[in-house]
């Protein structure tokens, strides 16, 4: 006979809450759930801070710095979403990606977040290739259009 399957409090990947049978107010389970859910699916950040902002709006989200202060201590290097006039946190995942608003740009999450380095168009040499010039160029607009690079 196969081991039953042992169910946590919380989703693995995420910490999203479970209901289980007979739970009270399983309408605060399902609500945290729906909030992270909402905060976390196409993610997009503010920016990266050591302290919340003064007057923090519902639906926002920021990458919390190194040394995280006031309501954000403990919680260096996590995701901080407004929600319901409180702050959900959330370790980021490797291969999380965020588009941070500030910067114009993605990051990615592998061991600390990463974004892209600006390329330089080419110039100089002893001989230049107009189209080939042209095709660099519009790759690196490209780039930049899609948020890769700043």
């Amino acid at each position: 006979m196969p081991d039953p399957i042992t169910f946590t409090s919380a989703s693995a990947r995420l910490g999203l809450p479970f209901l289980f049978t007979a739970q009270a107010q399983k309408e605060f389970t399902v609500n945290e759930a729906l909030a992270r859910l909402d905060a976390l699916l196409h993610l997009a950040v503010e920016g990266t801070a050591d302290a919340p902002p003064a007057a923090p709006v519902d639906g926002e989200a920021w990458l919390v710095g190194d040394t995280p202060t006031d309501e954000w201590t403990g919680h260096a290097g996590e995701i901080a979403c407004r929600q319901a006039g409180n702050w959900l946190f959330q370790p980021p995942l490797a291969g999380m990606r965020v588009y941070d608003k500030s910067a114009g740009q993605q990051a990615l999450f592998d061991d600390g977040w990463s974004r892209a380095s600006d390329i330089a168009l080419p110039s100089g040499g002893a001989t230049q290739d107009s189209e080939a010039r042209t095709a660099i160029a519009g790759l690196v607009a490209a780039l930049v259009a899609t948020g890769i690079l700043a």
